[in-house]
């Protein structure tokens, strides 16, 4: 119900919160976050993890900043998920030689073998998607994510 001549239409209104497009992100990123649950508890893996060990994959060795960059996530929020990992026994946290201020992670050797067990979990989740349309979706993804960076970066 409308209280005044100011008030936008419902579909008019800029607050309306289908209408932002930061709560997309947001709900899309639950969801997914959901969808991937069952699939890496079988791996023992949270979401979080995953993600963690998919940039190691990629390159074992690197620095909790290396790693968080990538991640977009800072060290307060890494620090106690890398912990929790290295418990599990995925990976190991050692100060660099070169620099004692920063410290590598590096996969052991139960972490190198979980990637085996991982290997079918991009095609369970896409499992009757169009994938070229999960193509063109991650690459104006990747586009959304480096505009954002930009603009934090000049805040």
């Amino acid at each position: 119900m409308r209280t005044s001549v100011q008030d936008p239409a419902p579909n008019d209104d800029p607050l309306r919160l289908d209408r932002q497009l930061c709560f997309q992100f947001y709900a899309a990123s639950n969801l997914i976050g959901r969808l991937y649950a069952p699939v890496l508890a079988k791996l023992n893996l949270t979401y979080s993890q995953y993600l963690v060990m998919l940039v190691l994959w990629e390159a074992d060795g690197q620095s909790v900043g290396a790693i968080g960059k990538r991640l977009h996530l800072d060290t307060g929020t890494l620090t106690p998920l890398l912990k929790r990992m290295e418990t599990l026994g995925h990976l190991v946290r050692q100060r660099d030689k070169e620099d004692e201020r920063r410290l590598r992670v590096s996969l052991t050797a139960s972490g190198k073998a979980l990637r085996g067990k991982a290997l079918g979990v991009p095609e369970i989740m896409t499992r009757g998607q169009n994938l070229e349309e999960l193509e063109a979706l991650r690459r104006t993804l990747a586009d959304v994510i480096v505009t954002l960076s930009a603009a934090r970066a000049h805040q």
